[in-house]
């Protein structure tokens, strides 16, 4: 479910083996991390269509070694994706797997927000940051979106049980901080973000797969194992 982390050292330890350490967490689901990659990016794109948004450049911040890039590419085929991250060994990985003429990544360092972007994407990143350096990493997201631009900020959901549990099985998640959504919300409007809509994700395991149907029903109740958080640059 967790996407990659902003702390360097941490991460470049394990980009190597960064999918194999999630999916031995993740495996008590039933599922894979596509499986939950597409469905946070599906479930943006339904968002946004709702708003009558077509986004045509991305933002992925803390995208590690680009695993959502393909997701976003299928979903909403912008022609201009940038990926950051801390992690020089996750940017060379992202790099080599996906990098093109129209997706590019960088290492955060060497990145200049310049308020271009119609949409910031984020997954699993805020709980690894130091919750002092929280506010900082907003504010670079919000200076890097267009005036009216669009953040889909998605974290794990503390008050899940099977997150907490997923999270203890995997190495580079067993100290992160976690914030629920009442405190990613005040976070969010302290940087300038005006909040659309909050959505919870990701329900039931596979064995109770039938039941699948339902989640987009449930999804104002904060049962999913994650949540998105949906808000816009005023």
């Amino acid at each position: 479910m967790n996407g990659p982390s902003l702390q360097p050292p941490e991460f470049d330890r394990y980009a190597g083996e960064y999918d194999a350490a999630l999916a031995r967490g993740i495996s008590v689901s039933g599922e894979n991390k596509d499986y939950f990659a597409k469905g946070r990016v599906d479930w943006l794109a339904r968002c946004l269509a709702q708003l009558g948004e077509h986004p045509r450049q991305v933002l992925d911040y803390g995208c590690g070694t680009g695993s959502a890039t393909p997701f976003l590419n299928d979903s909403f085929n912008v022609p201009a994706l940038a990926g950051v991250d801390l992690s020089a060994q996750s940017i060379e990985i992202a790099r080599r797997t996906y990098g093109s003429e129209q997706a590019k990544f960088l290492r955060l360092d060497d990145y200049k927000p310049e308020g271009r972007m119609d949409l910031a994407f984020c997954n699993g990143v805020f709980h690894h940051i130091p919750p002092a350096g929280r506010a900082q990493a907003v504010a670079t997201i919000l200076q890097s979106l267009k005036p009216g631009g669009l953040f889909a900020f998605w974290e794990n959901n503390p008050w899940n049980p099977g997150t907490r549990y997923v999270m203890s099985r995997i190495p580079f998640d067993r100290d992160a901080i976690t914030l629920s959504v009442i405190e990613a919300k005040r976070m969010l409007r302290a940087g300038g973000f005006e909040i659309l809509r909050a959505d919870f994700l990701f329900v039931f395991p596979r064995p109770l797969g039938w039941f699948r149907r339902f989640e987009p029903l449930l999804s104002g109740l904060p049962f999913g194992a994650q949540y998105q958080i949906l808000c816009r640059k005023h």
